[in-house]
């Protein structure tokens, strides 16, 4: 979002050599939210540098690579993107149930057994 809020092509070139410098740039919760196609296109921008300079970038998500179409509704890069990021890559998928939903119901069932009153 930062990328997208850049108002001006200096800026905005700036910012993206600057996310090019890190040994490893890690970018979390790709999928949490929808995309438009200014998005897309600079995700893809921040990618393909980083995949031209074979510096590595870490992706987090919850969305399977056949999902980011939902993420990207009406981005054209989407195939491109995905093959950058997988190309010489170890793709790495973590099952489970999610640790924050177990916290917050052993939670509310701790709540639940204390007696009326107390805090």
């Amino acid at each position: 979002n930062a990328l997208a809020a850049e108002d001006s092509a200096s800026a905005l070139e700036r910012r993206l050599r600057r996310l090019c410098r890190p040994r490893v740039l890690c970018i979390d919760e790709v999928g949490y939210l929808s995309y438009g196609n200014r998005h897309a296109d600079l995700l893809f921008e921040v990618v393909t540098r980083r995949y031209e300079l074979g510096k590595p970038v870490v992706v987090t998500t919850n969305k399977a690579f056949r999902e980011w179409n939902e993420v990207f509704p009406n981005a054209t890069c989407v195939v491109t993107l995905v093959d950058r990021l997988v190309h010489r890559s170890e793709v790495v998928q973590i099952e489970g149930e999610s640790f924050r939903l177990k916290e917050a119901q052993e939670r509310k069932t701790a709540r639940s057994k204390r007696p009326k009153g107390d805090p």
